[in-house]
């Protein structure tokens, strides 16, 4: 008899709008040119009736979770905290769907610590905690490990950053799920590409050596991330060298050709599938997203590492 398939829904990045007007005194300091690239043009890079398809389509195929791998804010203005709650709630309930935040959410000092109080159930672990990174929880084989990358930065600046303190925190984690007795599936993850030039200087993750030296200790089935608008594979190395999947998700809310003429970088999430097969974990993929007529479809599979 074959076992029924656990499956997972990714979407990243849906810069969830429309953004209000700022009040001058918000518009200190970095908001100041994020809003002005805002109404430059960002604001007609992501469209919401494209990411309301797109949501509609994730929900219609009835995923067992969800998974959100941050920038639901522009540029941090406390109105967007309310607006990043709607969205989630949207996609589901909190004990349905997984979130890690994103530079964007983190834009400037306050924003991230204001976007996690409203948005706390969707990262809470399963003990209850939200807010606090890393997190852990079990759906059906998995075990989520989500990752905070998000730091305020300067203007012109998209980095992230764990530091060594959620570094070793996660890699306590992930050591102690590899030696369950069923051993699930461990899924981390992360807004920034966790590999080491995975994203353009000043767009990258700092520590990403740090973390790939981690993981090269003690595995992963499988890391999730978005930032770069595009989707991608790459890998990692696990514990002998065996590859460690690396899947990057697309801007679900990009709007046909903003970001690019590839085809990777249309709106899409990915839908993946769990199987366990003995002692390891099959996982397949699918890519969702906006076919060149603009209607949302099934973009083909994902060749997994």
């Amino acid at each position: 008899m074959t076992a029924t398939p656990f499956r997972l829904a990714h979407l990243s990045d849906p810069h969830v709008g429309p953004l209000s007007r700022p009040r001058l005194r918000q518009l200190l300091g970095k908001r100041a040119t994020g809003y002005a690239n805002w109404r430059r043009g960002r604001s007609r890079s992501h469209d919401m009736e494209v990411l309301a398809a797109l949501v509609a389509d994730l929900r219609a195929q009835a995923p067992d979770h969800i998974a959100c791998t941050g920038d639901l804010c522009n540029i941090g203005l406390p109105s967007e905290w309310e607006t990043a709650r709607v969205f989630l709630e949207a996609l589901g309930a909190p004990g349905a769907v997984s979130f890690v935040p994103g530079n964007h959410d983190a834009y400037v000092r306050g924003s991230l610590e204001g976007l996690l109080a409203a948005c706390d159930g969707w990262t809470a672990d399963d003990g209850g905690l939200g807010g606090c990174f890393p997190y852990l929880r079990r759906r059906g084989p998995l075990a989520l490990v989500g990752l905070s990358t998000a730091i305020p930065t300067k203007p012109f600046v998209a980095s992230g950053r764990l530091g060594p303190a959620q570094i070793a925190a996660a890699e306590a984690l992930l050591r102690a799920l590899a030696t369950e007795p069923g051993r699930p599936c461990r899924v981390v993850l992360i807004h920034h590409p966790p590999h080491p030039g995975g994203a353009l200087p000043g767009r990258d993750l700092t520590d990403a050596k740090a973390l790939a030296a981690m993981i090269a200790r003690t595995g992963a089935e499988l890391i999730l991330h978005g930032h770069n608008h595009v989707t991608s594979l790459a890998a990692l190395p696990g514990p002998n060298g065996a590859p460690v999947p690396v899947v990057g998700a697309s801007s679900a809310s990009a709007r046909p050709g903003a970001h690019g003429p590839s085809p990777a970088r249309r709106a899409a999430y990915l839908l993946f599938s769990f199987v366990r097969e003995g002692e390891r974990h099959v996982i397949t993929a699918r890519q969702r997203g906006l076919d060149p007529d603009g209607t949302v479809a099934d973009l083909g599979a994902l060749a997994l590492v």
